[in-house]
């Protein structure tokens, strides 16, 4: 069974930068779409980047600019570059990715467990 395990969250200060990390612990066939999700306090999950299959990203427009989301295909890992934090930022994040684990299963959304990201001085 496949799980996702993430990396990388921790405190920051203001203006900060935090690489997080996102892999597979089962064997993956082939992936798809990767995306970092977050969750603050009392908010709704949101989508804060997304990278295709071919290297195609789109990102939030609260983190463009700030954020770089990127895929390591052969280790079917994804990461995301965090710069210029801001307290707002703080949140849960979590990863997930669009994958089949063999030619012959279906394309599932396996999702991490989240990492904390706290920003603050």
């Amino acid at each position: 069974q496949v799980q996702l395990v993430e990396s990388g969250g921790g405190l920051v200060q203001p203006g900060g930068s935090l690489r997080l990390s996102c892999a597979p612990s089962g064997r993956i066939f082939r992936t798809n779409v990767m995306d970092w999700y977050r969750q603050a306090p009392g908010k709704q999950r949101e989508l804060v980047a997304t990278i295709t299959s071919v290297g195609s990203c789109n990102y939030a427009d609260s983190v463009k600019g700030r954020f770089t989301i990127s895929r390591d295909n052969a280790k079917n890992t994804v990461y995301l570059q965090m710069n210029s934090l801001k307290p707002e930022d703080t949140a849960v994040y979590y990863c997930k990715i669009n994958a089949r684990t063999t030619p012959l299963t279906p394309f599932y959304d396996y999702w991490g467990r989240g990492t904390q990201v706290t920003v603050s001085s």
